[in-house]
C-alpha cells in the first residue's frame, strides 16, 4: 500500500476562532496592515487570503478614499472564493457584494470581459466599485488604458508568484508601471512566493515598497477545528502507472487524481484513455452513468456510490466546472462529489473543501505545483480529521541510496516551503528502470564559460575559490541581503561581482564575469539550469533561485522503505509540531551569525526587552532588532544544549 513520508500534527485542543470582527488569526493580521499602500501576503493555501482581502479592500472602499477594486486571478474557477459575502453577520462593519456582471470569471469572451472591464474602470456609478477579472484580462485591459485610469484604485493579485520581473512578463510590467505611474494601491497574495523559473518576482527595489505579512503552515494548522494532521507519500511502481492505482485508489476519501501530463515519462500519451482506465478501475465492474451536469454517476458492486468529475475531457467540461463551482462548504454539500480527474487544473486556487486526498501521478519538477497541490487538501472541514498527498512515480533506474537521499531532500524542502521560507533545493528527475532509451556519462553545466578564458581566471578558479567564497559569504552587504530576502539576481549580478573586483581590481569584464559564473555555481545559487548524469541515472533539473540550502537542514525524515507493488515505498518519521518550529527556526537562525560577545551583549539586552515587555522577543517580530534578539536566544540555548551534552557524554 502507499506510504507517508511524513505527517504533520497539531494541537488537538486549539480550535479555529475568530475575533469580534469575524477575523481568524492571518486576516486579523492583514487588517491591521489595511493602511499600506502596497501590501504582499504570503499565506498557504486556503489559510482565508480571499476574506482577508475583502476586509481590506472594503476599509480602503469606506475609509481611504478607494474607488474601486479590482481583483485578478489566474484562473476562472478560483473566481469564486471571492463572491458574494455577509460579512455583517459575524460582526464586520460591511458586507461584500459584487454585481454579477462584474464578476467576468464566468462566461463571455475575453474581448467582451476587456471591454467590461474598460467601462467598469471608466464608471462613475458609485455601485460600480468590485470587479473580479483572471490575469488574462487584466494584462489586456491595461493595454488599452492609460496608467492614470488606475487613480484610487486597489489592484489586488491572488497567485502573486505568476507576476515575474522578467522583461516579458505582460502582467509583471503591467503592475510596475501602475504603482509608477498612478495612484493606486496593491494588495499581492500567494501561498508560495517563489517560481517554477529563476525570475525573481519582484526587484528589489519595488519589493522593498511592500509592507509584508506572512503565515505559514504550521501557524495555520494550529487554528483549525477539524483537521489534525496531513500526510504526504512517495510510491514507486513498474510498468504503467495505472497497474499500480487499485493500490493507492481509496473510494472512501474525497480524492482528487491529477494525472501525469502528455510529455511526461509516466504519461501513456493518450489522457481519454488514461481516464477511462480510471473509471473503469472505480467502477470495479459495477454500472456507470452521465447525469445532467456532466457528472458520472458510479453504482459499484460493494454498494458504495461515486460521483466523479472529469476535468480532462475538453467536451462538457464547462458544464463540469460550473457545477464544481457551486459547490460550498456547507456539510449539505458534502455527497455532491466523490472524486475529481484532472490534468493542469484543480490544482492553484481550486476550492473544494471536503477533499482529503490529492494523488498526483509523475514527478512534479516544481516545488510551486506541489505546494499548491498539497493546498487543495488541507482546507478545514467538519468531514475530516486527516488529509494526506501522495505522489505516484515510476521505479526510478537508480541506486537506493541515491533516491533515499533526494526523497529526503524533496522531503526537507516541502517543509522548508511550508514554513514560507525561500529554499535551495535539487529538484530531481530519474529516469525510469523501463527506460530503453539511449544515456550520456558526460556532466554538463548549460552557459558556464570554460575556466580557462584567460590564465588569469584559471589560477583564480584554481587556486583562490575558497578564499574567494569566503570573503564572498562574510561580506556585511551580501549578508544583510540574505537577511532581508533579497531576491538572488542582485546578490548574482552586483553584489558578488563587487567582491570579487575589490579582490582582483585588474580583471577585465569578460574575466570578471568567468570568475562570477563559477563561484555562483560553487556556492549553489546559480540561476544557471544543470543537468548532472550517472550512467543516466539522475538529472538535476535546476537550483531554487535562492540562498538558503536544503542541505543545511541537517535531519533525516526518512524511517523505512515498505514493499510496494514490484518496486517500493518510502516512509518517514512522523513530523509533528515541535518539528515543524525545530525546522523554522534551524532554519532562520541561520540567517544570523554571532560572535561571543554579540551573544553576551544580545542576552543582555533581551533581558531589558522583557522587562519592558513582559515577554521574550520573537523570531516572527516585524521588528529586525527584536527579530536578532530572538535568534540570539536561540543561538544561545543551542548552545547551552552542546555544553550540557558534551558534559552528559564525559
Amino acid at each position: 500500500m502507499t506510504s507517508n513520508l511524513f505527517e504533520i500534527n497539531f494541537d488537538e485542543n486549539k480550535t479555529k476562532s475568530t475575533n469580534e470582527l469575524g477575523m481568524r488569526e492571518m486576516q486579523a493580521r492583514v487588517y491591521e496592515k489595511r493602511a499600506s499602500k502596497y501590501l504582499l501576503v504570503k499565506a498557504p493555501p486556503a489559510s482565508g487570503k480571499s476574506r482577508a482581502l475583502q476586509f481590506v479592500a472594503l476599509d480602503k472602499l469606506h475609509n481611504q478614499d478607494i474607488k474601486k477594486v479590482i481583483i485578478a486571478v489566474p484562473e476562472r474557477s478560483i473566481g469564486k472564493s471571492f463572491g458574494n459575502r455577509a460579512l455583517t453577520n459575524n460582526g464586520f462593519y460591511w458586507d461584500w457584494i459584487v454585481k454579477p456582471e462584474n464578476n467576468l470569471t464566468i462566461g463571455g469572451g475575453e474581448k467582451s470581459k476587456v471591454k467590461h472591464f474598460e467601462r467598469f474602470i471608466r464608471s462613475t456609478d458609485p455601485t460600480d466599485d468590485i470587479l473580479i477579472s483572471t490575469h488574462a484580462t487584466l494584462r489586456f485591459a491595461f493595454e488599452e488604458l492609460d496608467d492614470s485610469s488606475f487613480d484610487d484604485t486597489l489592484v489586488a493579485i491572488d497567485e502573486f508568484h505568476h507576476i515575474s520581473h522578467d522583461d516579458n512578463s505582460i502582467l509583471g510590467n503591467a503592475l510596475r508601471s501602475i504603482m509608477k505611474n498612478s495612484t493606486a494601491h496593491v494588495l499581492a497574495m500567494t501561498g508560495s512566493y517563489f517560481r517554477g523559473d529563476s525570475v525573481p518576482i519582484l526587484d528589489p527595489a519595488d519589493e522593498e515598497k511592500f509592507d509584508k505579512v506572512t503565515y505559514t503552515y504550521y501557524e495555520q494548522l494550529e487554528g483549525y477545528k477539524y483537521l489534525k494532521s496531513f500526510s504526504m507519500g512517495y510510491s514507486f511502481y513498474r510498468g504503467k502507472y495505472t497497474e499500480a492505482l487499485s493500490e493507492v485508489l481509496d473510494v472512501n476519501k474525497k480524492t482528487i487524481i491529477h494525472i501525469p501530463n502528455v510529455n511526461s515519462g509516466e504519461s501513456t500519451k493518450d489522457k481519454y484513455s488514461e481516464v477511462d482506465e480510471i473509471l473503469d478501475i472505480l467502477t470495479d465492474g459495477g454500472s456507470i452513468k452521465v447525469n445532467a451536469d456532466g457528472i458520472y454517476e458510479i453504482s459499484r458492486p460493494d454498494g458504495k456510490k461515486l460521483k466523479v468529475a472529469d476535468l480532462v475531457q475538453e467536451e462538457g467540461r464547462e458544464k463540469v466546472a460550473n457545477y464544481l463551482a457551486n459547490i460550498s462548504d456547507d456539510i449539505t454539500d458534502l455527497d455532491k462529489l466523490d472524486i475529481i480527474i484532472a490534468l493542469g487544473m484543480a490544482k492553484e486556487g481550486f476550492d473544494w473543501p471536503f477533499a482529503e486526498y490529492a494523488l498526483t501521478i509523475g514527478y512534479r519538477n516544481s516545488l510551486t505545483e506541489v505546494i499548491q497541490i498539497i493546498g487543495r487538501v488541507t482546507r478545514n472541514s467538519v468531514n475530516k480529521t486527516r488529509s494526506k498527498f501522495v505522489n505516484l512515480i515510476a521505479e526510478p533506474d537508480a541506486n537506493d541510496d541515491e533516491v533515499l537521499f533526494a526523497v529526503n531532500s524533496i522531503m526537507k524542502a516541502i517543509t522548508a516551503s511550508l514554513l514560507m521560507e525561500q529554499v535551495l533545493a535539487p529538484v530531481y528527475k530519474f529516469k525510469p528502470k523501463d527506460d530503453v532509451s539511449d544515456t550520456s556519462d558526460s556532466m554538463a553545466i548549460k552557459g558556464l564559460r570554460p575556466a580557462n578564458t584567460t590564465e588569469r581566471t584559471q589560477k583564480i578558479i584554481d587556486d583562490d575559490m575558497a578564499d574567494l567564497k569566503s570573503s564572498i559569504l562574510q561580506n556585511s552587504d551580501v549578508q544583510n541581503a540574505i537577511i532581508s530576502n533579497a531576491d538572488a539576481k542582485t546578490i548574482n549580478k552586483t553584489l558578488i561581482p563587487r567582491v570579487i573586483i575589490d579582490r582582483y581590481p585588474d580583471l577585465s569584464e569578460e574575466e570578471l564575469e568567468t570568475v562570477r559564473q563559477h563561484v555562483v555555481t560553487d556556492i549553489n545559487v546559480s540561476a544557471s539550469e544543470q543537468t548532472v548524469s550517472d550512467d543516466g541515472n539522475r538529472q538535476i533539473i535546476k537550483m531554487a533561485d535562492r540562498f538558503i540550502n536544503i542541505d543545511d537542514l541537517n535531519i533525516d525524515l526518512i524511517d523505512a522503505v515498505n514493499p510496494f507493488q514490484r518496486a517500493y515505498a518510502v516512509i518517514s518519521h512522523d513530523i509533528n509540531a515541535p518539528t515543524l518550529h525545530f525546522i523554522q527556526d534551524y532554519l532562520a537562525k541561520n540567517k544570523y551569525e554571532f560572535t561571543d560577545e554579540q551573544l553576551a551583549h544580545a542576552y543582555y539586552q533581551a533581558k531589558q526587552f522583557y522587562v519592558e515587555n513582559g515577554r521574550k522577543p520573537d523570531t516572527n517580530s516585524k521588528d529586525e532588532t527584536e527579530k536578532y534578539l530572538a535568534f540570539a536566544l536561540l543561538r544561545l540555548a543551542e548552545l547551552k544544549k552542546e555544553r550540557e551534552e558534551d558534559i552528559n557524554g564525559n
